[in-house]
């Protein structure tokens, strides 16, 4: 393997953490701007929405510069936005913050694939993309629960500044390691959107979409349901956070296994299906448990839905590759976009549900999105046997 992958997967880890660990600094940063915990949501929106509609557009625009100076170019930036936030003296400029961040962190992820994929031979491209995603999952494992533990012991500000210096470093390994003269390929806007039309590509998006939504009505408001709905002191956030990624570790290797061996969509319907239960449970135990059970309940329910929320990436990403393979950066391009615009909405979703209810509701309406996404495969999969049976 070729050493300079591990620094790209470096790079990943930096970025990722900063984007899983925002859920939990969402309490102390609404109490310093003196808002609303849903209306400090919007960061996680905000993020999402911009990393959803900016990466393909600037994928595009930088398509044929050097790919080492478009990523030294993205971790500075993402390194500036850190330091803006940690210093921000307003609700506004962390808005604006993040913007940066998520604009130069879908740039970073979509260009550091694209060189993982050039620096190694051909029978070796997939290894290559798996290390610098790989990246994402230890940030999930270790990066946010640090982060977390950062902010209980300095402040939310302490993390954004922990994370800042940590981009500076992965900044400085990747500008002494990168070989210059590697150049991408301009995908114009418009091949994007044709490969969106392609048979059975749209309902894969969708179904991304809602399963993300369903997610992160959650995730984005873990905070709030650990400490109003089960009772947690906030210093817990970093164990929860650090059980879930455990789970989502184990669920990203076992959903690649699982999805080889027994079929991608079947791993997906299971794992919507299993999501929506967990989900429902999340609203089950704050309900009719006593606060003294319910909190290491909510606890120890993060590691199985980290397990079967992070295998459906992978057997999405199987089946959506299946349809296109003559197209396979573009369409998992558009089926990270379609991950995030579920994150931004999931974060709107969320913020509702807190904003006319409690934190024990966020389950029982996060589920009805798995559940509606496990509608879409099923009805797609009998569409299919309905063309493929032959007429009489």
């Amino acid at each position: 393997m070729d050493k300079r992958l591990i620094w790209l997967a470096l790079g990943s880890f930096t970025i990722s953490t900063e984007g899983f660990v925002i859920s939990s600094l969402l309490p102390d940063i609404a109490r310093d701007a003196a808002i609303s915990v849903p209306l400090a949501g919007s960061l996680i929106t905000a993020f999402a929405l911009a990393y959803a509609i900016g990466t393909p557009i600037l994928a595009t625009l930088t398509g044929e510069w050097d790919r080492r100076r478009v990523i030294l170019w993205t971790m500075a930036f993402f390194v500036l936005g850190n330091l803006a936030a940690a210093l921000s003296s307003s609700f506004e400029l962390l808005l604006i913050a993040r913007i940066v961040m998520a604009l130069s962190s879908g740039l970073f992820a979509a260009t550091a694939q694209g060189t993982a994929v050039a620096l190694v031979d051909d029978h070796h491209r997939a290894r290559a993309i798996a290390v610098v995603v790989g990246g994402t999952t230890v940030a999930v494992a270790v990066g946010a629960p640090l982060g977390a533990l950062v902010a209980a012991i300095a402040g939310w500000r302490g993390t954004f500044f922990a994370i800042a210096g940590f981009g500076a470093l992965a900044g400085a390994i990747l500008w002494y390691r990168l070989p210059r003269g590697i150049v991408g390929t301009r995908l114009p806007l418009r091949m994007r959107l044709a490969a969106a039309l392609r048979p059975g590509v749209m309902p894969i998006l969708v179904t991304t979409i809602l399963a993300l939504i369903g997610a992160f009505t959650v995730f984005a408001f873990v905070a709030p349901l650990a400490i109003e709905g089960g009772g947690l002191n906030p210093i817990a956030l970093p164990g929860m956070l650090l059980a879930f990624g455990v789970g989502a570790v184990i669920g990203n290797i076992g959903g690649g296994q699982a999805a080889d061996r027994f079929g991608a969509t079947r791993t997906v319907c299971w794992s919507l299906a299993l999501s929506a239960a967990m989900l429902m449970t999340f609203s089950l135990i704050p309900t009719f448990l006593p606060r003294e059970i319910a909190g290491p309940a909510l606890m120890a329910m993060m590691v199985p839905w980290g397990i079967v929320g992070w295998a459906f990436p992978p057997a999405q990403a199987s089946r959506i590759i299946k349809l296109a393979p003559d197209a396979a950066p573009i369409v998992l391009s558009l089926n990270a976009s379609a991950l995030y615009l579920g994150v931004a909405l999931g974060a709107g979703v969320g913020a509702a549900v807190l904003r006319y209810g409690a934190p024990a509701d966020l389950g029982m309406v996060a589920a009805v999105f798995p559940i509606v996404g496990l509608g879409v495969v099923l009805a797609g999969r009998w569409a299919a046997r309905l063309v493929a049976m032959p007429a009489e």
